[in-house]
């Protein structure tokens, strides 16, 4: 296994605005999480959080530094290298799960599985026995206005995880569930860092599964305390 960590942020700036009239969000990150590590961000509203996940996940690009994916440069990479990099290398867990509506929950969790190339049989084959390790066998033909908050999130997950990907990155994924259904979503997002061995990064409000994290990140102000 490379000794490199999972996922590296260097002297990670983001600014808005332009003509003298900016607001730097992010003020010259810098962030190492190794493979098995979950990793809870934490921190007042407005600190930069959710900025300092999309740029992780190379889902918005920084004004100045670089990230790199299991050793590979994000924002070095052309567009459509990135996308299959993302897709490859990458789970992005939101606060509102992003379901496709009209999708059962076999066909959301396939998604990444069908853009890799996999054909919808072989997808919803894989997304079938990721549900049911989730204790999902009974909604795996439901739609997501079928199925419960705290089950959709667990879909959210699943779909996160189907490609065993490097780095996984939560952001708020407990936020509108109760605490058992954040307890279930937390211990998911556990197990991908104790038993699978991905670099998870959580931001989280909650401090009782910020606790419970290997490692806590405290960011004030853009920067990381």
């Amino acid at each position: 296994m490379s000794s490199l960590p999972a996922l590296q942020a260097r002297g990670l700036v983001k600014t808005y605005g332009g003509n003298g009239d900016e607001t730097r969000v992010l003020r010259g990150v810098d962030l190492n999480v190794q493979r098995g590590e979950l990793t809870a961000v934490v921190g007042p509203s407005g600190a930069g959080k959710t900025t300092l996940l999309y740029l992780l996940a190379g889902l918005a690009r920084p004004t100045e530094g670089e990230v790199w994916l299991d050793g590979q440069p994000l924002f070095s990479l052309p567009d459509d290298q990135l996308s299959g990099l993302r897709n490859r290398k990458l789970g992005f867990v939101f606060q509102y799960h992003h379901l496709l509506p009209d999708l059962d929950a076999c066909d959301n969790v396939g998604l990444p599985l069908r853009v890799a190339g996999a054909s919808r049989r072989e997808a919803r084959q894989q997304a079938r026995a990721m549900l049911q390790g989730m204790g999902l066998s009974h909604r795996l033909d439901h739609k997501p206005g079928e199925l419960s908050g705290g089950e959709q999130q667990r879909v959210a997950v699943a779909r996160a995880l189907v490609l065993d990907p490097a780095v996984v990155l939560a952001d708020e994924p407990t936020g509108n569930l109760d605490k058992a259904n954040s307890e279930a979503v937390f211990a998911l997002l556990q197990q991908a860092a104790r038993k699978g061995g991905q670099a998870v990064v959580m931001v989280t409000h909650n401090p009782e599964l910020a606790a419970k994290a290997g490692r806590t990140v405290r960011m004030e102000d853009g920067a990381i305390l």
